[in-house]
Parts: structure tokens; C-alpha cells; sequence
């Protein structure tokens, strides 16, 4: 066989090897009723512990739920559950999430590695592992499936919007400081360019209610985040308080909803729930 001949193989053999990828990833999306990424356009503000708490409201309800960690870099979803140090089970159709609270179905580039392993990889592998994360993981018949993404707007990001251009919609996630409300609106940019719907805009750490007296103390300057939403035309869907038992919650690895439902953090979250669930029953997203 000439160099020539070798080229075409390999050509072809690379065209067939994406077109059976892009059929598993086609049949296995097409088992999740509904798909919803958690972004933000600046780190620290917690959005992961707002998609894990998410995800574990929709799963009290009696949903089938699954949660996609897809930032490389900093995943935190296994620590947020309580699933460190688990491994991934394979199988003749593939990859298994490892199962978490309620029956949720996780998957995440930390079941991978090795503890306090960092990963060192440029776009084109961040990309490729989301895409086998979607195609090669077998999550089954799914009611609703969260992603949580990285701070900012780049490869993984990208890579969502680009393998799922059905995806239900995004939660933009904010502090109530104007700074950070500044950077997060570039998050709505990014998702309005990529026709990515925006399900709406959560202001998380929005003041401080003292257990005490149960005063609300202003710690930041508040309303960065409703004003951000107003001033860009999409939903508010609320604000939830500073609760040091959110930190330690997540910490011990256990969603805060689960564990103090009576908290103002709690009551305030899932007011925000039922607005993001009454917009994606009713497809009312901007």
C-alpha cells in the first residue's frame, strides 16, 4: 500500500470513528428529556453548589437526575456529594456515572484520576473528554440532566453549546456585587451569541441573615445581580443568602437542601426551583 493509500485509510477510518461517535452521543442525548448548564462568567461565586442543589431539588421530586461536571481543570461535584475516591465502572456499553444521593447519576473527570492529580491539558482534549463524557457515558433514560461548567467562557463552554444545540437552556450565576454582576453579563452574551437559551439569573451570597436575630445584613453592595438581568432583557429568578452551614455542608459533602431545609438559604433556593421548573415546563425562555 503506497502513502497515498495509507492517507485515505486513515481518513477514512477517522471519518467513520467521528460519525459513530457523533451517533452514540445523538442516541444517548436523546434519552434526557431535559438538559440545563450552570454557567458563570466569574469564579467564586458558587456555582457548583448551586448546580448541585439543583439537580437534588429536581430529584426529591421524584425526577431521574444526572449532573455532568465538565470543568476540567477545578471539578468540585464529587466533593460537593460526598463521592471522592470513586471509581467508574465500564461495561459492554460503556462507561457508568457513579451513582450519588437520591439515585443521581454523576459523572466527572475527577473519578479519573489520581488524588490531587491536576489536569494539564490545552482545548483540544478538554474538548474531546465533554465529548465522550456525553457520547461514550451510558446515563440511561434521564428526566434532567445539569452541567456544571467552568468559570468563564472558553473551551468547555463552547463545547456544550456546540454538542448540544438542543439544550433546554443556561443559570447564569452571580454575586450581588456590580463587579462581579460586570463579568457574569458576559456570560449572558456568550450564551445569547450561541443561541443558547438563558433559563434565567441567580444572585448567590445576596447578604447575610443572622441566626440570632434573623436580621438580613447587607455584606456586599445587593442588587448587581437583578439589576445585570433587567438591564440585559432575560429573568431574575432570585436571590439566596450567606448560610455558614452551606459552607459546611459542602465541605462534608452533603447538599444543603437535604440538610437544613428550614434555613433562609434553603427557603430561598427553592423559590428559585420552582421558577426554573415552571420556565422549562412551560418553555418560557428568553
Amino acid at each position: 500500500m503506497s502513502s497515498y493509500e495509507r492517507n485515505v485509510a486513515q481518513l477514512q477510518a477517522y471519518r467513520q470513528q467521528a460519525s459513530d461517535e457523533q451517533q452514540r452521543l445523538k442516541e444517548r442525548m436523546g434519552k434526557i428529556k431535559h438538559k440545563i448548564a450552570v454557567i458563570s462568567g466569574k469564579g467564586g461565586v458558587g456555582k457548583s453548589t448551586i448546580t448541585v442543589n439543583l439537580a437534588t431539588a429536581f430529584a426529591q421530586k421524584g425526577n431521574k437526575v444526572g449532573i455532568l461536571d465538565a470543568d476540567i481543570h477545578g471539578p468540585s461535584v464529587p466533593k460537593l456529594l460526598g463521592l471522592e475516591g470513586k471509581q467508574v465502572k465500564t461495561g459492554p456499553p460503556g462507561a457508568f456515572p457513579v451513582e450519588g444521593p437520591l439515585g443521581m447519576k454523576v459523572m466527572s473527570i475527577d473519578f479519573f484520576l489520581a488524588e490531587q492529580m491536576p489536569t494539564i491539558w490545552r482545548g483540544p482534549l478538554k474538548m474531546r473528554a465533554i465529548r465522550q463524557f456525553l457520547a461514550d457515558i451510558v446515563w440511561g433514560e434521564l428526566d434532567f440532566l445539569f452541567i456544571d461548567l467552568p468559570p468563564g467562557t472558553g473551551d468547555e463552554p463552547l463545547s456544550i453549546a456546540q454538542l448540544l444545540p438542543e439544550i433546554d437552556g443556561v443559570v447564569i450565576v452571580t454575586m450581588p456585587s456590580e463587579l462581579s454582576s460586570a463579568i457574569v453579563k458576559k456570560a449572558i452574551t456568550f450564551a445569547q451569541r450561541l443561541n443558547m437559551p438563558i433559563i434565567g439569573v441567580v444572585e448567590n451570597m445576596s447578604g447575610f441573615v443572622c441566626p440570632g436575630c434573623g436580621e438580613k445584613i447587607e455584606i456586599f453592595q445587593s442588587g448587581g445581580g437583578k439589576k445585570m438581568a433587567e438591564e440585559a432583557g432575560v429573568p431574575f429568578l432570585g436571590s439566596i443568602p450567606i448560610d455558614p452551614k452551606v459552607g459546611a455542608d459542602s465541605d462534608k459533602g452533603t447538599p444543603f437542601i437535604l440538610s437544613h431545609k428550614d434555613s433562609a438559604a434553603t427557603m430561598a433556593f427553592m423559590k428559585i426551583v420552582e421558577a426554573v421548573d415552571e420556565r422549562i415546563n412551560k418553555k418560557t425562555i428568553t
